[in-house]
């Protein structure tokens, strides 16, 4: 079973993104900000990443520079309320692999997920 990680500071949010995706059957653990999702990404080593970009404490964009920096090699989608093109570009090159906003649709959420999943395997 993947394992899918959700980094978001609003619970509403985390709520809402972990009952979409529990129809898939994934294991999903959250994290609050970008400290405690890097923390968790080194731990348990999720097969996919969802990030928020604006957090308390560490930031999505730093988040995603944080796992470059540590090579760590796993698929994040950003999802954020931010539609600014900048902060699309600036996410994609950080390593990002897809950015969809706030608030998600279910059925697009699932199929980005979905379609990150297939390309790992």
């Amino acid at each position: 079973m993947a394992m899918v990680l959700i980094i978001d500071d609003a619970a509403f949010s985390r709520r809402m993104i972990r009952k979409f995706l529990q129809v898939d059957g994934y294991e999903i653990i959250e994290a609050s900000n970008g400290r405690e999702g890097l923390k968790m990404v080194c731990n348990h080593k999720p097969n996919c990443v969802l990030a928020d970009l604006l957090m308390p404490d560490m930031n999505g964009f730093e988040f995603l520079k944080a796992m470059q920096d540590k090579e760590l090699k796993i698929p994040t989608i950003i999802i954020s309320a931010d539609i600014q093109d900048g902060a699309r570009n600036q996410s994609y090159s950080l390593g990002a692999v897809n950015f969809i906003n706030k608030p998600p649709k279910e059925s697009e959420l699932r199929k980005a997920v979905q379609e990150v999943l297939n390309t790992k395997e």
